[in-house]
């Protein structure tokens, strides 16, 4: 499932060397990953994100090819997928100068994953 989240250039930090046209799609992308995997979002401290995703095979390998390629493009993210005892978790970590890009993520993430209202 897929929400149309509008497109927010918070999200896309200057150090970005993803061509512009595609920067939307990025972040679709993103937004159809969050809307199919993630059941809880937290935030331990204000440079990591936590993601829970629903366990799968199919989740673990569309989080990791979308992450990596992400990282092609923004290197200041780590992305760090863990497969452990039936649970998939990606935490997402930046130098605190781009906190407020991990915001917009968090934001992102929330409103994707949020049930659709009645």
């Amino acid at each position: 499932m897929s929400q149309n989240i509008a497109f927010d250039q918070e999200w896309v930090p200057s150090a970005c060397t993803l061509p512009t046209a595609e920067q939307p799609l990025r972040a679709s992308e993103f937004d159809t990953l969050f809307a199919d995997t993630v059941r809880a979002v937290t935030r331990p401290e204000r440079t990591r994100l936590r993601l829970e995703l629903a366990f799968s095979p199919e989740h673990a390998g569309r989080a990791a090819e979308l992450t990596a390629r992400e990282n092609g493009c923004c290197s200041f993210f780590t992305f760090t997928l863990t497969i452990a005892d039936g649970s998939l978790t990606l935490e997402v970590t930046v130098p605190a100068r781009q906190a407020e890009i991990l915001d917009a993520l968090q934001a992102r993430a929330v409103a994707a994953a949020a049930p659709p209202s009645a």
